[in-house]
């Protein structure tokens, strides 16, 4: 896909991908509710294949390749979650998943890709490095390579998410979704956009990862002042494509600390009984910061994933 997702792209994308994923449920809680001022909808991305919302992008980027495309392999470059979605897609096609991730990524992740049969690469923990060992690959082995998220299939597959908790919660007045790329954020902001145009989409980032607010204000990709975080999900700058939408169809990005997101996490944990990763925590930890502006409103926050590592726990 060369353009900007359609409703009808989007549609057609959630018909492709649904034999491949799960429809996730919905989780409310009274405590939380009560807490939190508003009524709130978890979106449980972490109940996904692979454990991640990346499932449905990786799933649409690969299954919208030629077969002769699929056939070259496949390649990326991620922390984990898009690194197991496209090994999870390429199995499917039957074909291989050369998979580059940084030295540093969780080891529950790496061993989701090796689970899945995806040859990894290890790589300096730089976007620099990330792209030249891609492209490596690429010269190698003449395999596809798919971004994680500034690619217009990927942002397609992931806007699904939010079609299903639109359609799953009724009608919302917020819906609210971490960025780290923005593949996420614009895919939710484009189907609330057609779903739900008086809604708002508002967005979640870590203060120790905090490029996206800056890119939001200029209007051109900015990089983070520092990078601090443990949410290891949300560490990529957005691309051009991303940008664009969440500049277009994004109200807001609230910048959120560490304490606030593991404090988030902790809460979602005890309250909903489910895993998530601090990425995920990022949204309910922005809505945190800001009751007020929630105060009595219906909600959707997107749960994006569960692939923490149990040994490090922040509590």
């Amino acid at each position: 896909m060369n353009h900007i997702p359609t409703f009808d792209d989007i549609r057609d994308t959630h018909d492709r991908i649904s034999v491949y994923i799960n429809k996730t449920p919905i989780l409310t809680s009274d405590p939380i509710n009560e807490l939190a001022g508003c009524h709130i909808f978890f979106k449980c991305e972490n109940l996904q294949k692979i454990g991640a919302f990346k499932a449905r992008g990786g799933m649409n980027a690969v299954l919208s390749l030629s077969k002769e495309d699929q056939q070259k392999g496949i390649t990326t470059h991620s922390s984990g979650n898009h690194a197991q979605a496209i090994a999870l897609a390429a199995k499917a096609v039957g074909t291989k998943a050369y998979i580059v991730m940084p030295s540093n990524a969780p080891e529950i992740k790496k061993n989701g890709v090796k689970y899945l049969g995806g040859e990894i690469i290890e790589c300096e923990p730089t976007l620099e490095a990330r792209e030249t060992t891609v492209q490596k690959v690429i010269d190698q082995k003449g395999a596809t390579f798919i971004h994680p998220f500034n690619n217009y299939d990927v942002i397609a597959g992931q806007a699904t998410a939010a079609i299903e908790l639109i359609e799953q919660a009724g009608d919302l007045n917020v819906i609210i979704a971490p960025v780290g790329g923005g593949g996420l954020l614009s895919g939710t902001a484009l189907a609330t956009h057609y779903l739900l145009p008086h809604a708002e989409v508002i967005a979640g980032e870590p203060e120790g990862a905090a490029d996206a607010i800056l890119s939001f204000k200029s209007g051109k990709i900015e990089k983070a002042p520092y990078i601090k975080t443990i949410a290891d999900g949300l560490l990529t700058n957005l691309g051009d494509k991303t940008l664009e939408i969440i500049r277009t169809y994004v109200k807001d990005i609230i910048t959120v600390s560490e304490e606030e997101i593991i404090a988030a996490m902790r809460l979602i944990w005890e309250q909903l009984k489910i895993v998530i990763e601090p990425s995920s925590a990022v949204p309910f930890a922005a809505l945190l910061k800001e009751k007020e502006r929630f105060a009595g409103k219906r909600v959707g926050i997107i749960l994006t994933g569960g692939n923490v590592d149990l040994g490090k726990l922040p509590f």
